[in-house]
This record gives structure tokens, sequence and C-alpha cells, in this order.
């Protein structure tokens, strides 16, 4: 198309096609599509002291493999892709469904046979698409008055997610996705999950994960929601020791050329030896006798010759704009990273969907080619006996889909183990932002009084101007900012704006202040624009988002509600839950934990406006007023201090 940068491509250097081969697999000796049968089955397995499980968006069942390695029984998978639904047909008993769950009928169904089940654990990766501020005000304002979403009106498949939780209401609830699903401006849909749980009587935990801490040797982060019934807590399991690299997970399994196919079709194989390393040897467990010598699914692509010279002159630190211009098929400006040789020594790039189109971010470390789709199932830490049906491409997309079994395993036993122990949680999240909102209610800001501006003009100046001035100077000059509503206000008295930058050593402040407000006057209602303030030249993001927190739209259904991790608040959300959230992982760790103290929903804003000024008052770096604070009796902090103090530990 006309306008768009398409990528170089050089002639001559074509490579044979390679089709297939097409694996099909046989449906799980206990699969059954009766319900009256399975639900006989799954009687007898309950009483036998089964624990079942459900994974919905289950794709070939990582999530369900690693939960029946920690003793679960996954009973039921569903998915809407077809060679994942019989991939999981193949690998697990009960009912492997292919239903699209943003159907209500299929939500009602589904839901109806956990129940019936008995299933104690419903756990899934719902996809998670980003929203328009209709689609978030049309959700915010049916939960404020308690209605249901009518399932036809969504897309959201996330949204089915917790409809289905909300009709079978099981014991516990577990959800693996991408940190972007929870880390946008607004966390809304991380809030919304937490709060709509929270009402169902769960207490729920969320954090970002870094898998390779669990055993899989790849660089891949991920969101884990869990949410136990009947307020019982979850504890987390312990990380593993050491990381597994990549050659430590495929550097037992034979060398292939790139385009090589066994004989025998989908029963071919690749000679195997034996495996080194404990990973490998975990890998190599389940394998049938008769298959101890072979290794199945051990193929790749072909590789074009001008590729072959590519990759020879790459290591592991080697960037696609470094290779020679005659070897690069592509802008080198545009695809910098096009190609990536792992390195062997460290952890694999994350293993994605993508690598079912080309597997130039997965080189192998020594050999000339790109993974094999065994390869990958490996460093997703699919054992070698789970096979995966359909071509080659679909059991890549698979695998790239996938929750990492090793990780499902570590969830789904701390899940066990705090069921067993039936420990209560802590406080909810809508018990803190209810205590928050009132504290701020009740007392008047000093610190930062601008939190209650009119205009979000108000806002900016006072920050841009007075951020970090001395208590004395706020007192006796908020007064004065506050007259200017508006840009042009400040513009008119721009003189006496500038008297006050000199007489507080703040000169050059002040001067930015009036360019940024002739800016403005210039650009009328932009600062009103929550999708536009971001824009306003000179004012940084985090002015900009607590004067859209601070000073709401007139529709509090499309307002927006960002999370902030300025002004202090890291301090606060740190102490409160005893975590150094505030020195590590401060833009996921951190954002968590004060999205999980503010909330969503009713109290939201006012609970943020009140964490910020008790950041500025009583939750001070040095010598914290506790003893004031309202949220003293369920900050672990201060609970940990007094216990100190009367020589409990």
């Amino acid at each position: 198309m006309a306008g768009e940068t398409q990528p170089r491509r050089r002639s001559g250097y074509g490579v044979k096609l390679v089709r297939g081969p097409f694996v099909r697999l046989a449906a799980h000796p206990d699969a059954c599509d009766d319900k009256s049968v399975f639900q006989a089955w799954t009687q007898e397995l309950r009483s036998r002291g089964q624990r079942l499980a459900a994974d919905l968006f289950a794709g070939a069942g990582g999530l369900s493999l690693g939960l029946e390695m920690a003793g679960w029984r996954v009973v039921i998978g569903v998915d809407n892709d077809l060679e994942a639904v019989e991939t999981h047909r193949h690998h697990f008993g009960g009912m492997a469904l292919k239903w699209d769950l943003s159907d209500s009928l299929k939500v009602e169904h589904v839901a109806g046979l956990i129940r019936r089940a008995g299933v104690e654990l419903v756990a899934g990766g719902p996809p998670c698409q980003p929203f328009s501020k209709a689609g978030r005000s049309k959700i915010r304002h049916r939960v404020r008055e308690g209605l249901r979403d009518p399932h036809d009106e969504r897309r959201e498949l996330w949204r089915s997610y917790l409809e289905v939780i909300r009709l079978a209401r099981p014991p516990a609830v577990l959800m693996e996705n991408v940190p972007d699903m929870a880390l946008d401006r607004e966390m809304f849909i991380l809030r919304t999950m937490v709060h709509e749980l929270e009402s169902m009587g769960y207490a729920v935990e969320e954090r970002v994960i870094d898998t390779a801490r669990y055993g899989v040797p790849q660089y891949r982060q991920r969101l884990i929601l869990v949410a136990i019934a009947d307020g019982t807590a979850f504890a987390w399991p312990p990380e593993v020791p050491c990381k597994v690299s990549v050659w430590n997970a495929i550097g037992d399994l034979p060398d292939v050329q790139g385009g090589w196919r066994p004989e025998g079709g989908a029963d071919g194989w690749a000679g195997y030896g034996s495996p080194i390393t404990t990973f490998q040897r975990r890998m190599r467990a389940g394998v049938a006798v008769s298959d101890t010598h072979k290794v199945f699914d051990h193929i790749t692509r072909p590789v074009r010759d001008d590729d072959v010279l590519a990759f020879e002159r790459m290591n592991s630190s080697t960037r696609y704009s470094e290779l020679p211009e005659e070897l690069r098929r592509y802008h080198a400006d545009i695809f910098e990273d096009k190609y990536k040789r792992l390195d062997e020594n460290g952890l694999s790039r994350t293993i994605t969907a993508h690598i079912a189109k080309d597997g130039y971010w997965y080189i192998h470390p020594r050999q000339n080619r790109t993974l094999t789709v065994r390869e990958a199932a490996r460093l997703q830490t699919f054992p070698d006996w789970f096979r995966f049906a359909g071509p080659p491409s679909a059991a890549f997309r698979q695998i790239g889909n996938a929750v990492p079994p090793a990780l499902g395993e570590q969830l789904g036993a701390a899940i066990a183990r705090s069921l067993d122990q039936r420990l209560p949680a802590g406080a909810a999240t809508r018990e803190i932002s209810a205590l928050l909102a009132a504290w701020s209610r009740a007392r008047r800001p000093r610190a930062l009084p601008w939190l209650e501006a009119d205009t979000r003009w108000q806002v900016v100046a006072a920050e841009m101007l007075l951020d970090r001035a001395i208590a004395e100077q706020v007192r006796h000059l908020w007064p004065v900012l506050a007259r200017w509503k508006q840009p042009e206000d400040t513009i008119a008295d721009s003189a006496d704006l500038l008297e006050i930058g000199r007489w507080i050593g703040r000169e050059a402040r002040a001067k930015q202040v009036i360019r940024v407000a002739r800016w403005l006057a210039e650009h009328p209602g932009q600062l009103d624009d929550d999708g536009a303030a971001r824009e306003v030249q000179g004012v940084n993001d985090a002015i900009v988002d607590l004067a859209v927190l601070a000073v709401p739209t007139v529709d509090e259904d499309t307002a927006e509600e960002p999370v902030l991790v300025t002004k202090g608040v890291l301090r606060v959300a740190a102490r409160f839950r005893d975590e150094p959230v505030d020195r590590r992982n401060r833009l996921t760790d951190g954002r968590l934990a004060v999205a999980r103290m503010v909330g969503e929903y009713d109290d939201a804003r006012r609970a943020h406006v009140g964490l910020i000024q008790l950041a500025n008052t009583l939750c001070r770096p040095v010598g914290p007023l506790c003893h004031e604070c309202a949220l003293a009796k369920l900050c672990a902090t201060s609970l940990a201090e007094e216990q100190a103090a009367a020589g409990l530990f």
C-alpha cells in the first residue's frame, strides 16, 4: 500500500517449502462428551478425595498440566482454537470443549458444568483488550448500580471469566495474563476484577512474577491473580534457588538441520541419547520405555542460504542492524532486533505465539537454524511426551500461547496448601479504600491544599511552583495561586507570579508556569480533556495525572482515575504491606500495591487523594506518626512494631 514501509526482500534466496507433518491425537481414555457420564465420573473422583479443576481459555493445556502435576485433576478445558482443543482432549480426561466464551449461553453452560461437578479451582488466562471510555463507563455504571452486565453486550473475555466465577462460585480462582492487562494508566481491568471478586466474598492476591524464578528458562513476566473464597489467605509459593539456562534446558537434544523431517511423518522421530541435567531428566520423565531413545517434534523451518550466512556471523549479543547490508532483508532502522541468537548460558527471550510466523527471534545458540517445536516446548517446560495437534505452525502457536507447566505446578500446589490451611486474609481493598476516603474527607489538606482545587489549572500551577516547598510558603502562597483558576488569570497577573517566584527562589519555575499558561490559552480545553491532557507542552505526565485525579470531569463514569506512584504514595504502600515496593519494581509491584489500597468505584478517587495526603503529612520519611494514622490497625509495619514493642517476637 502507498505510504507504508514494506520489508526489503532480495531475490534468489528462496527455500524449498516443507509442510507438516500433521499430528493427529486420539482422545484421552477418560474423555467424555455425555453430561451424565461426566457427572458420574467427577463424582467418583471426588469420592476418592481428588480435587477437581477447570481450565478456561486453556489452549493446549500448559496450565492444566501444571495443575495436574500439583495434584489437581483437570476435568474441564475450554478454548476456541480447534488444534488446541484436540491437544487438550488427548492429554486430559473429562470435557474438552471448543466453545466461544463471548457467547452468554456457553458461559452459563460451562458455569453449570463446573458447579455440578464440584470443581474447586477455576483457572485460566482470558485475553484482554484495551478499553474505550465508553466501555469503561458502561462497566462502571453497571457495577455501581448493582446491575448484571448483559453478556451479549460485551466482547471482553475477562468479563466472561468473571461471569463464570459469579455463577459457579468455586472455592478458588487462578488467572494468568500478560502484565499489560493490569499496568495501563488506570489499571482499570485489574481494579475492576478485584472489586467484583471481593464483592463475591473472595480474598484476592495479585503479583507480576518473573517465571524464571519458578524454573522456566526464559524471560517471561506474567500477571497472576489468585482469589480464595470465604476470606481465606493465599500464600505465594517460594521461588526456586537457581535459574535454568537455555543450554541446561535443550543441550541434550540432537543436532538437526533446518527443514529436516524424519521418516514416518507424525510418528517420525530423531535419535536421542540421554539427559544430563536435572531439568532435562524432568523433561524426559514419563517418556514411554519404548521411546527412551526417541525425541518427537524435533523439527523446524528450512533456512535460506543468506540466513545461514547471517546466522554464522551472529552471537547472542549481535543486533540485526550490525549484520552486513547484503545479508539484511529488512530495514535495519525498523527491524533492529529482527534476528536474535539465544544465549546458551542465559535465559531465552519470551516464547510467544509469534514463533508460529517466523523463528528469527529464536535462533539456536549453536546451530544455524531457528528453534524446533520440541526445543520451544522445552523452554516452556512442556515434557517430551507432550505432543501438539496439527501442523508445526499450530504446534508453535499452542506453545507460544501456553502457561509454562512449571509455573502452573507451583501455583497449583500453593493454592491447595492455602485451601488446606484456611488462614484468614488481611483487609480487603474496599475496607482500606473506605478508611482512606473517610480520613481524607474529615481533614483539611495541609501539605498539598491544591488537591481540593476547583480547576486542573490550579493543580498544575501549584505543583509546578510549590512542589516540595516548605510548609510555611505553601500556607501563605496557595491562597494567591488559588485565585488564578484558569491560565488566562495567571497570564493577566504574570508580574505577581514572577514576584512570588523571586521571593521563594523559584523564578525559573514561575516563568515556566507562565509559558504553559500561554500555551493553554492558545489551546483551550486541552487540559480538561482526560485523553489530550498529556499532550500539554511543558508539563510532565505525573503533574497531569495528579490534576486529572484531583479534578475529575463532570461525568464521573467517563472520568479517568490514573494510579499514581508519585507524591510519596509508594512509601505508604511499602510500609502498609511491609514489602519494598518503593525500591524494587516500582512500576509493577509498586503500582499494584497502590491500586490495591485505593480500589475502584465509590471511594476510589477520594481514597487516592487521601493516600497522597497521608504520604505528605503523617507517613513521613522519618518519624512517621503511626498513632494518628487511620490505617494503623491494618498496616503490616505498624503491627510488627507494636508486636516487637510488646515482646511478642
